[in-house]
């Protein structure tokens, strides 16, 4: 990367617009965290929830990219795409703030919180299909990757200190109130987007097509498959968070359950360890400056695998001291996130600069399809596979599959090379 490129990246991502939507974003990302954290514990804690029902509450939140993965793609494609952020935003804000509301009243329920998830994962589908698709329309695609840097960083930074938050709130308040504090991120993410000017056409300028919803669908679709390189990251991130859900459905009941160690213990695990994430994200331009983009991947995803070794060596202690599986937790998340986080940037970078702008819903949707629609499963097989093997057996199942996530990778670096814009197929 030459320096003049590099100075010309640094300013674009210094510029007010970009900035008012990075904070958008990490209140966004804020709000996902204390939700994360704070929806299991009232379902464990408040609701007695065993692990089949953790599964099935896990799987809600996710379950609406196999229902409607595929044509949220394509109507977001249709849409401008700071509105649909905001309008998605709101409804999470809503939702989560009902949560609350009834355990005031007495009246919440394991199917009440069934159904704010589904809500919350449909609203979080189309801002998060609108938000990789918007940042090629505010920073030019020489910025790209480092705009996705500095995005991921309030990732990893929300990440940290949201669970590490939450969990000092759970001490003092209860969980369904922390899900309020969520749904005020949620309003505040919607007052900074309201106030950014972008370069998207109106669509008075683009004439929105005409084209049947089903014709959009398959022409993201068929992009995906068609490409070489996007369809080996489709592959890799495919078998990365099935695997990943595997551990995580089971994470709170590991740490809650198995080794009692209580919901403060939980927030600080997860938060101090995602730090790894955040030294990713600061980290990985000087990397990738020596490093190929295949090579950062497959490092990024090793690295992960690895890390997740010490999930069921932790719940494995439960008799030792408290010190030797809280550390071993943090170690291992420590780890994962560094590598997720590496893999993260340059794969979500590699597909937008080699998607055309007007497909990159589409491309985005149709990998969350796969990507994120193979998740409900995981959620579920991981509820019954924690029932009826134990959790720690559960865990390393999917501490087995994380090494296979790197294979389909391999030997990407001269298909990117040889990639220009992909051209939109014909349907």
């Amino acid at each position: 990367m030459s320096t003049s490129v590099s100075d010309t990246a640094m300013s674009e991502v210094r510029t007010s617009r970009f900035l008012r939507f990075w904070a958008a974003q990490s209140f966004s990302q804020i709000g996902q965290r204390f939700g994360l954290l704070a929806l299991p514990v009232v379902a464990i804690e408040t609701l007695h929830a065993g692990p089949e029902e953790v599964g099935y509450l896990t799987a809600s939140l996710t379950a609406c990219y196999l229902l409607i993965g595929l044509p949220a793609g394509a109507w977001v494609d249709r849409w401008l795409k700071r509105p649909t952020m905001i309008k998605a935003a709101v409804v999470r804000a809503v939702a989560l703030a009902s949560i609350p509301a009834l355990w005031a009243l007495d009246h919440l329920s394991l199917v009440w919180l069934y159904a704010v998830a589904i809500i919350v994962g449909i609203a979080s589908l189309f801002f998060d299909v609108a938000y990789q698709s918007y940042v090629p329309h505010i920073v030019s695609e020489e910025a790209i990757e480092s705009a996705n840097a500095r995005l991921e960083s309030s990732a990893q930074v929300s990440a940290t200190g949201g669970p590490a938050i939450a969990g000092l709130l759970l001490k003092v308040v209860s969980a369904p109130v922390v899900l309020a504090i969520d749904a005020v991120a949620y309003v505040v993410c919607v007052g900074f987007l309201a106030t950014i000017n972008d370069t998207e056409p109106s669509r008075s300028e683009q004439e929105e097509r005409r084209s049947r919803l089903t014709q959009d669908v398959l022409a993201g679709v068929r992009l995906v498959v068609g490409h070489s390189v996007l369809r080996r990251l489709t592959i890799s991130v495919g078998v990365s968070n099935f695997f990943a859900t595997i551990i995580m459905t089971l994470m709170p009941l590991l740490i809650l359950k198995t080794l009692g160690l209580g919901a403060v213990v939980m927030g600080i695990v997860l938060g101090v360890g995602t730090l790894g994430g955040l030294i990713a994200s600061f980290t990985l331009s000087k990397i990738r400056a020596r490093l190929s983009a295949g090579k950062v991947m497959s490092v990024g995803l090793i690295l992960a695998g690895l890390s997740t070794v010490a999930f069921p060596i932790a719940g494995s202690l439960r008799e030792a001291a408290i010190a030797l599986p809280v550390g071993l937790l943090i170690l291992g998340q420590f780890g994962m996130t560094w590598g997720a986080v590496t893999f993260n940037i340059t794969q979500v970078s590699v597909r937008q600069r080699i998607c055309p702008k007007d497909m990159l819903a589409r491309m985005t949707a149709s990998i969350r399809f796969v990507v994120w629609g193979s998740m409900p499963f995981a959620s579920i097989l991981a509820g019954w596979l924690g029932s009826h093997l134990g959790i720690v057996t559960c865990m390393w199942i999917g501490v087995v599959g994380a090494f296979f996530t790197a294979f389909p990778i391999v030997g990407v670096d001269r298909l990117i090379q040889a990639s220009a814009p992909a051209s939109v197929p014909n349907v």
